[in-house]
């Protein structure tokens, strides 16, 4: 194994080596040279025949320095880009020196005896021609290797025998049209933006004649897509808004970064699977990787890949039909972890991911999905609504008979003299017309409320809890909603998702809500007993039937190796005891562990399992919730449990 080891002690004092490492023996690796490289190494790629190494050696900027232009920095200036400005200097741009170079090993003979030349790449780029910042490097069967300069926007192709520049070329900018790129938490695809350039990351070879760039962008901009080029700088063809598109429509756009880079495609690889060219597009920002055929005329999107969260490195490895990502966002605190995912090609006429997209041109944007609800009258369609990490709240209708489902249109809340600060956590179509919705409360700022929505949106009526109620409310509110009967005998259920400060502990309440009386009564559901560092909670209830039999949904906070409670439990208005409590207490019966089920695909096992719904043709849906990708994996899963008997009946 070839390791770039980066030892700089500064941005202004770079230095890093090339480990060779025999890893023969997995348990005890040992290094066997060390090759001074002469700076900092960024990228490492090896000749398909073995006969070279090829290193970037970025020797990258200081993104705080004040650069006077010339290559030297303005040092009363750092960290201050007002005064940079006012001193004539570009805050943090280019160029900075030292220069990046190209640094190539011939790989043959002993290690001991490897060193490494450089290849001056400076006066090549129109942007920082005097400080090549060099970012990525591959090679084809040609020994020809591709070296990215990401913020000089350019590309440069070199010969490994000769050490030589066959070519290089600018990687100029493009306008998108009709893309996100104002950061309000709503996904509005109405926006264009101009002269983007491209300042591409990673990029590879597609064969011996195209390349292939990931245009993550930098300190100037990023176009946001994929490129592909001729060596000798033809443009064949741009992505452009596609990338930003696949995001939006699987539920993976990254609305906090609308207004810098978008989805950020950061990797890209190449290789072929038998008869077919893949080109394998990683976003840094989206958390998925695409999964695309080179054609002659286009590129023919066959999958999009769940990858975890930042996904950076891509390896193809056709002859053992598998692909590997790895994803690099790492935070305890939030639970969830780096991943290495590996994918294996497999004879399928339908991709396991995306369970649920949307449809349109541009599609509907969509995500942090809080609730799941049935149409009473059509078994193909379904509703679901966003919490509050997206402004503008909707309600989106989902039709079940294209597999992926596909959200195929949206009804937008409007409350005429009104506010529309709703968390929406739980939804549930009315027997009559219209929706019954609850937005959950935050202490102090937001009413726990149960929504009457008719059929157009519009909000009809607010119900808040009684003042002696709401009183004990904390932060964690209302959560799912149910109904059960029509007209006079019309009874709303509203389950609660965790104990508030007057009820005992492991008890939660579930409100119900008479429509004709326009009261409150009370039950309270047992919890089931939390680990240490751990609480469990209500995120649904749905009625099974019109005498008072309910589906509920309790889970843990946890995510991937630690999730251990997502279940659906059973409850019923007879079947309660009186214990000398507040109110009476639920007697609950376990009807699915969906662990097994949310194991099947061999992702990441997410926290927020939040709606179910069971369709007039006993067909019982699941949907989680990717919280907007904000510090989240971003995977939603969509689930087609089966029948109400196949799904609860074995219980």
């Amino acid at each position: 194994a070839l390791v770039g080891v980066n030892t700089s002690e500064s941005f202004t004092n770079p230095s890093g080596h090339l480990a060779v490492v025999d890893v023969s023996d997995v348990a005890d690796p040992q290094v066997l040279a060390r090759i001074d490289l002469g700076g900092q190494p960024d990228s490492v790629a090896v000749s398909p025949d073995g006969t070279y190494a090829a290193v970037a050696i970025e020797n990258e900027r200081d993104e705080d320095a004040c650069a006077a232009g010339d290559g030297s920095l303005i040092d009363d200036a750092h960290g201050d880009e007002d005064l940079c400005v006012a001193m004539g200097g570009d805050f943090g741009g280019l160029p900075q020196l030292p220069a990046g170079f190209l640094s190539l090993v011939e790989l043959s003979g002993d290690p001991s005896g490897w060193s490494a030349r450089s290849v001056d790449l400076t006066g090549l780029a129109e942007v920082g021609a005097i400080d090549p910042e060099p970012e990525y490097v591959d090679i084809n069967d040609l020994n020809q290797v591709a070296v990215t300069l990401q913020e000089n926007n350019h590309l440069v192709v070199v010969d490994l025998a000769t050490a030589s520049v066959d070519s290089h070329f600018p990687l100029d900018s493009l306008s998108l049209t009709s893309v996100d790129a104002v950061e309000n938490d709503v996904i509005d695809l109405i926006y264009d933006i101009s002269d983007l350039v491209r300042e591409p990351d990673a990029v590879t070879w597609v064969g011996d004649d195209l390349l292939a760039t990931a245009n993550e962008g930098d300190w100037l901009g990023g176009s946001r897509g994929w490129s592909l080029f001729a060596p000798d700088g033809t443009l064949v063809r741009d992505s452009r808004e596609d990338a930003e598109y696949l995001g939006v429509r699987i539920g993976h756009y990254p609305e906090f970064r609308a207004e810098n880079k978008g989805v950020e495609p950061e990797g890209v690889e190449s290789a072929r699977f038998g008869p077919r060219k893949l080109l394998f597009v990683g976003a840094e920002r989206a958390n998925f990787a695409a999964v695309l055929e080179v054609q002659a005329e286009s590129d023919a999107l066959l999958q999009t890949l769940p990858t975890g969260s930042g996904p950076e490195g891509l390896l193809a490895i056709p002859s053992r039909g598998l692909f590997v990502v790895a994803a690099e966002n790492d935070d305890v605190g939030e639970g969830f972890r780096s991943l290495i995912s590996i994918f294996e090609l497999v004879a399928a006429d339908t991709p396991e991911y995306p369970q649920i997209q949307s449809a349109g041109d541009p599609p509907i944007g969509w995500g942090a999905l809080s609730a799941l609800a049935a149409d009473r009258r059509d078994s193909s369609r379904l509703y679901a609504v966003h919490d509050s990490f997206y402004q503008d709240p909707r309600i989106y209708v989902i039709d079940l008979s294209r597999t992926p489902a596909e959200i195929q249109d949206q009804i937008l809340l409007s409350n005429p003299g009104g506010s529309l600060d709703y968390d929406l956590e739980g939804l549930v179509q009315r027997p009559g017309s219209g929706f019954w919705a609850v937005s959950e409360g935050r202490s102090g700022t937001r009413e726990n409320l149960l929504i009457e929505v008719a059929p157009d949106g519009t909000v009809v009526r607010e119900i808040g809890l009684p003042p002696e109620i709401a009183a004990g409310a904390t932060n964690s509110g209302f959560e799912g909603v149910a109904v059960t009967g029509r007209g006079d005998t019309e009874t709303v259920f509203v389950a609660v998702q965790r104990e508030w400060a007057d009820d005992p502990a492991g008890l939660v309440k579930i409100g119900r809500w008479s429509v004709a009386r326009e009261s409150w009564d009370f039950f309270y559901y047992p919890l089931e007993e939390p680990g240490d560092g751990v609480w469990i909670g209500l995120s649904e209830i749905v009625a099974l039937d019109d005498s008072g039999t309910f589906a509920v949904i309790e889970r843990d906070n946890q995510q991937g190796p630690a999730a251990e409670i997502k279940r659906i439990y059973q409850v019923s208005l007879d079947a309660t005891s009186e214990q000398g409590l507040a109110y009476p207490v639920f007697q609950k019966t376990l009807l699915r562990d969906l662990m097994p089920d949310l194991r099947a695909g061999n992702g990441w096992i997410p926290d927020k399992v939040e709606g179910l719904a069971v369709a007039v043709d006993d067909q019982v849906y699941l949907v989680t919730d990717n919280d907007g990708l904000d510090d989240a994996v971003g995977e939603t899963y969509f689930l087609r449990l089966g029948t109400v008997d196949a799904v609860f009946g074995a219980e």
